[in-house]
Parts: structure tokens; C-alpha cells; sequence
């Protein structure tokens, strides 16, 4: 065998048992708020590349459902959500092993099609029926840092439908279903051009701003899990949140 082919097999085995066998592959199981779609999967390879037979499976969706599955004991290894409050969720029921991290934040905007046909200028110019637009829902942590903006600006908003996830939302303004949408920063950025963000000076106001918590979930695999958790809080995450449109903490 030559060096480079035993260093492969070195690398294929791991640390397989004496008589050669391969090591059983391992499946990290993520439940993870919709928003961080486009980081953690960029960061997937890098994990799997750091960590051999290790594969990363990925349940993306509404912070509140993922919080909630968890509660109802729904396997995961690592519960990473868009704010405190479901985070907090987890960690009443018991279902969070030790303290969660919180390493970014993100902020709104408004996605409308490009070129804002609408004149969309902020929240105000939503109200009305000149301009149709969807929201998440109020249990969805975008959907609580909308109605804080709402507040703060002194509007009610009445959107045509109401999303279990800011990508939904998205989804809604990139197909022409609407004419804009609530979401995040990262969201307009991640649509490459399908949308275009409009700032608004609300989406800073208390409440309006989310934090993003990452935790081991309780009966999951804490190594793979405390492993995934340091490999996204640590540089290379830091790099891929910041270039995606996260505000690190």
C-alpha cells in the first residue's frame, strides 16, 4: 500500500476496531429556525469535512414548531433558534443541557420586487389596500419582532396571510404573490436580486431585534452536539453569519 493510499484509509476508517472494519457513520440531527438556511448549510461540508463519518441532517422551520417538537420529544441533537423566548421554551421543559449560546442577531426588512414598483418606503406605506403584503405569524419570532415594529411605528398591519417561517414570507414576494413581505435582512440578502430590502427604523426598536440561541438538546448525542455548537459560534461560523447579514454578539 502506498503512503497516500494509507493515509486515506486512515482517513475512510477512523477509529475502526482492530480487525479493520469501518467505524459506523453517525447522523447529527439539527432543528434549526428557517433563517439560517443558506449559513448552515454552507457550513455542512466544513463540519463533515472536520469531523469523518459524521453527517449532518437538517429539520429547518418555524423557531416556535421546532422549540415545540423538541418539548414533545421529536429527535434532535441541537435546537439553534431566532429568538430567546422559544429558546426558553426547550429550557423550561427541561429539554436544553446546560446554558445555550447566543452568538448573532438579525434585524427586518422589507422585501418587495425589485425596482419597489409600490414606492414601499416603510411600514406606514404598507397600510392600505394600494400595496399587499405577508407577515409571519405572531408565535413565529419574526412574527413577534413584526408586531414590535408595528407598535413602535404606530401601525396595524393587514396582511393577506400570515407564514409559520420567514422564508414562506419570502417565498410569497419572490413568486409575485405579494407585493412585499417581512423578513430579515439575511433573507433579501440570501434571494440574490429576486428581491429587493428596504430599511425602516422601527426594525431596531425594542422587541423588533432577534436574537439567535444554539443549544444541545437534552438525550441527543452532547458530543456531535457540543461539537456543532463550538464549530458555529467559532470562526468559520462567525465568518459565514457576518457575510450572510448577521449581526454577531
Amino acid at each position: 500500500m502506498t503512503a497516500l493510499a494509507a493515509a486515506l484509509a486512515l482517513t475512510v476508517t477512523g477509529c475502526g476496531s482492530s480487525d479493520g472494519e469501518q467505524q459506523p457513520t453517525r447522523t447529527l440531527t439539527v432543528s434549526a429556525a428557517a433563517s439560517l438556511t443558506d449559513v448552515y448549510d454552507g457550513l455542512k461540508p466544513r463540519f463533515e469535512q472536520a469531523n469523518p463519518g459524521t453527517t449532518v441532517v437538517f429539520n429547518f422551520g418555524g423557531s416556535d414548531t421546532l422549540s415545540q417538537q423538541v418539548v414533545q420529544g421529536a429527535p434532535a441533537d441541537v435546537l439553534a433558534t431566532a429568538s430567546t423566548r422559544t429558546m426558553q421554551t426547550a429550557q423550561q421543559a427541561g429539554r436544553i443541557a446546560g446554558e445555550p449560546v447566543t452568538y448573532a442577531t438579525n434585524r427586518l426588512q422589507i422585501a418587495v420586487q425589485p425596482g419597489n414598483p409600490k414606492q414601499v418606503t416603510g411600514l406606514p406605506s404598507l397600510v392600505g389596500p394600494q400595496v399587499t403584503e405577508s407577515v409571519c405569524a405572531p408565535a413565529v419570532p419574526c412574527g413577534a419582532a413584526t408586531e414590535a415594529a408595528e407598535r413602535a411605528a404606530g401601525v396595524t398591519l393587514d396582511p393577506v396571510s400570515e407564514e409559520q417561517d420567514v422564508r414562506s414570507v419570502l417565498q410569497r414576494v419572490q413568486t409575485r404573490n405579494v407585493d412585499a413581505g417581512l423578513v430579515y435582512v439575511t433573507d433579501v440578502r440570501a434571494a440574490g436580486g429576486q428581491v429587493q430590502g428596504v430599511d425602516f427604523p422601527e426594525a431596531t426598536a425594542p422587541g423588533a431585534a432577534q436574537n439567535y440561541l444554539v443549544g444541545a438538546v437534552v438525550g441527543g448525542q452532547a458530543d456531535l452536539a457540543d461539537a456543532w455548537i463550538r464549530f458555529v459560534t467559532g470562526p468559520q461560523g462567525d465568518a459565514a453569519l457576518q457575510q450572510a447579514g448577521f449581526t454577531l454578539r
